[in-house]
Formats: C-alpha cells, sequence, structure tokens
C-alpha cells in the first residue's frame, strides 16, 4: 500500500530516504578530507618532495635577471634564460640526450674557484649537460618533482677548479629559469 498518496510515507520510503542522506554525508566528508589534503599539498607546493632544499632557489628565482645563451654565471646567482631553437645552439660537447625537434637550448660558463660540488637547479623541463675539460660529467645527484610551482629539476656535480660550460637543451618552453649554487 503507497502511503504517500495519503500524505504519509512508509517505512521503506523513509529507509530508502535515510539511506541516501547518509551516502551523501560520506561523499562530502571524503571530499572535504580530499580538499583538505589538496591545500595541505598546495600550502608547500609539493618542494618538499625535492632530494635536498630548493627554498634559496625559490627565492631567487622571482628576481632572476634576464640572460642570453653564452652568458658567464656566478655561483650563488640565478638567471631567466632566454633560449635558442636547440638546433642553434653551439654545444660544447652534444647533449647525453639528444635534444627534440622544436625544443630549445643555451649555453652559459662558470668558473669553479675550487674542487666543489655545484647544484644546478631548472624552472622547467631541459635536460643539464656540464661540462669540464673537453668532456661531459656524470652528475653527482639528481632531484625533481612536478609539484613545485616554478621548480623542476635540480642535479648536484662534483667539478674540479677552473672553467666549465653549462649545457641546456630539451626545453619546451623558449625560457628557464636557472640557479647555480653550492649545496647546503
Amino acid at each position: 500500500m503507497n502511503y504517500y498518496s495519503y500524505g504519509c510515507i512508509s517505512w521503506r520510503t523513509l529507509s530508502t530516504h535515510a539511506s541516501f542522506i547518509a551516502m551523501r554525508k560520506v561523499v562530502i566528508s571524503l571530499v572535504a578530507i580530499l580538499a583538505g589534503n589538496s591545500f595541505a599539498v598546495a600550502a608547500d607546493g609539493g618542494c618538499e618532495a625535492f632530494r635536498w632544499p630548493v627554498a634559496r632557489e625559490q627565492a631567487l628565482f622571482p628576481e632572476a635577471p634576464a640572460a642570453q645563451s653564452g652568458v658567464e654565471l656566478t655561483i650563488g646567482q640565478a638567471v631567466d634564460f632566454s633560449l635558442e631553437a636547440a638546433d642553434m645552439v653551439s654545444f660544447e660537447v652534444p647533449p647525453q640526450r639528444a635534444p627534440a625537434a622544436g625544443t630549445f637550448g643555451a649555453t652559459a660558463s662558470v668558473t669553479v674557484p675550487q674542487d666543489a660540488e655545484l647544484q644546478v637547479t631548472v624552472s622547467d623541463e631541459a635536460w643539464i649537460d656540464v661540462v669540464q675539460d673537453g668532456r661531459s660529467v656524470k652528475s653527482a645527484g639528481v632531484s625533481g618533482v612536478k609539484t613545485c610551482p616554478g621548480i623542476r629539476k635540480s642535479v648536484r656535480f662534483k667539478l674540479t677548479a677552473g672553467p666549465a660550460t653549462l649545457q641546456f637543451s630539451g626545453a619546451k618552453k623558449p625560457d628557464l629559469k636557472v640557479a647555480v649554487l653550492t649545496p647546503e
């Protein structure tokens, strides 16, 4: 018998309605929990996922001066490169990973004052090579995350005192922020 047509609600209708309300509360609670986690990740930007701190880069990148390929970098400095088409860049040695067609690149030089480890950090996807004495230097460590706004990858290289060339290739955009620091 359908009591609803007489202005009454049956137990079946009430239990179905109660189940709907309970399910709705569960869904709303889950959405709130997930949103809270998303806000927590957004608050630290995912930068905590790097293997080493990138706070200095976060401070340097917004004020990084513009630079062109071939610039001399200073350790402790960041620049905002205007990149060239990768096939137009004169790399000292071929990049370890051949740049894809339509990508961008640049080179820079740095003088290493004493045998040291340097940390090269970039804002977006790009391949980083360091050349010293005419040979590519193998990286000593790499850390990269996709959830840190404005910082994509940081690579460490053990270098000897003297000149070194930094090569950036395979960038998908024509600009790239780069910081050259000593590790903390």
